[in-house]
């Protein structure tokens, strides 16, 4: 069924209570639901995001923000008074960053040597150097990213857009979340919270994991026959249906049904889209598979792609907490971006030459950025008052670098960008209002930014 007023359990307890048919109403939407493919509230840039996380939170300014003042004070203490914080008389010393920057593309977007393959992608990126956020510790910061909020239980973005836009498949989940994080949150970073349980991300793997030996837990029975299978499922739902008949009030049960459902049809589709066995050698170099350093990275992006082809909503992949670089940030940022630059340019080549990359809005980003100023020596501490991300394809404005940092990297001082703008932004690129797309709750209507957020259009095409 079709819900454009985004509130699904409702409206479906309505139609129950109304129609003399109800039951079999209720049979027909928990066999479709986990394929609707649900009206936006707005014309869409995009059908999907791909998001790519940088677990630990990569610098800035050794990456995407260059800073000259800092290289020619490299050493010097920082001064709070000099950068708005009156409270700490000095901050600590200054590290300039190690390595070059140059313009690229026509644009002349800033990017670190670190990075020469996803240079050659400068015009399709939209480099924010504003955004901050709250949370000095990692699992703070990292449920601000997923959820929107730290301290309490709330559904995660992919979730929420599971929720608003269901998937454009019946038979892979439209929230899929390869490689996730096991730490810092853990699954509330890809849960559902109280939203119907059909949404919680699909995890493949985890981040400690090699990806090439992730499986989606329990997606193969060897025991049981699919004929078995589908006569249990079938007697399950039955009972299932017959008690949320009963009780029209449950959207649990609801969920329940949804996912049931799914994960039966699941069996017969995820295997073929986790395989890369029809894939071509040029493909698997695009993305630097099987060569060291960049294979595992390039596996993950590579069946990123392969779930925006087959109709997933939101596609997350993510790295290993390998980005906390509180020691030797030089050494640190060298090894990461020797994993990750091949693969994520392959990734926006191969969707861009697929024609995919002009309705998937990508996004790159970490929990927070890095201090300007040094830690034991060669090292960058947590830094939440700023940092960067980065769109492209999906209505993104390639070429632009929005917002900007004071001349050491430590603040925003032009269009600074809070993580609810950011969430705002990035559901307005979906055609999603993030004020209309709610959830009633415990007595009251919540959503992904709760009361905050402003969607950055001048960021989007």
């Amino acid at each position: 069924m079709r819900c454009q007023q985004f509130q699904p359990a409702n409206s479906r307890r309505q139609m129950l209570a109304a129609s003399a048919a109800g039951f079999g109403h209720v049979a027909f939407s928990a066999m479709a639901a986990a394929g609707d493919s649900r009206l936006p509230h707005l014309q869409p840039h995009a059908k999907r995001i791909i998001f790519l996380f940088m677990w630990g939170g990569p610098s800035h300014v050794d990456l995407f923000d260059p800073k000259p003042q800092l290289n020619a004070r490299d050493g010097e203490e920082l001064s709070g008074k000099s950068v708005g914080n009156a409270k700490k008389s000095t901050l600590g010393r200054l590290l300039g960053s190690p390595f070059q920057f140059r313009q690229h593309g026509d644009s002349g977007v800033w990017m670190s040597e670190l990075l020469p393959n996803l240079s050659r992608h400068a015009d399709k990126m939209c480099v924010v150097r504003s955004l901050h956020t709250e949370g000095n510790a990692h699992g703070e910061a990292l449920l601000n990213l997923h959820t929107g909020t730290a301290s309490l239980l709330r559904p995660s973005v992919g979730a929420w857009v599971s929720y608003g836009l269901g998937s454009e498949s019946q038979d892979i989940p439209s929230f899929v979340t390869i490689s996730p994080p096991r730490g810092h949150g853990g699954v509330q970073n890809y849960g559902s919270a109280f939203l119907p349980s059909v949404h919680q991300g699909t995890a493949i793997g985890s981040a400690e994991t090699p990806v090439k030996d992730a499986v989606v837990s329990n997606l193969v029975n060897q025991r049981t026959p699919r004929t078995l299978q589908k006569r249990q499922l079938d007697l399950i739902q039955r009972i299932n249906r017959r008690h949320l008949q009963r009780t029209v009030t449950d959207p649990r049960i609801e969920g329940l049904i949804d996912s049931y459902e799914l994960a039966f049809r699941m069996q017969s589709t995820m295997p073929h889209v986790m395989s890369l066995q029809d894939e071509t050698k040029d493909t698997l170099e695009l993305y630097g598979i099987d060569s060291d350093p960049t294979d595992n990275f390039g596996r993950q992006c590579l069946l990123a792609r392969r779930f925006a082809e087959a109709g997933a909503r939101y596609i997350q992949v993510s790295t290993d907490y390998t980005w906390d670089h509180h020691q030797k940030v030089k050494e640190g940022c060298i090894s990461e971006c020797a994993k990750t630059d091949l693969p994520i340019a392959g990734l926006l080549e191969d969707l861009d030459r697929r024609g995919l990359l002009e309705d998937t809005l990508v996004v790159w980003g970490g929990e927070f950025g890095r201090t300007p100023m040094a830690e034991n020596g060669h090292g960058r501490n947590h830094h939440p008052t700023v940092g960067t991300v980065w769109l492209a394809g999906g209505g993104a404005r390639g070429g632009l670098t929005w917002g900007a940092t004071d001349e050491f990297g430590y603040g925003p001082v032009e269009n600074p960008v809070h993580m609810h703008d950011l969430h705002a932004t990035m559901l307005y690129a979906l055609g999603l209002d993030h004020e209309r797309l709610t959830f009633r709750h415990a007595g009251r209507n919540f959503r992904l930014t709760d009361v905050y957020g402003d969607v950055k259009r001048e960021i989007l095409s």
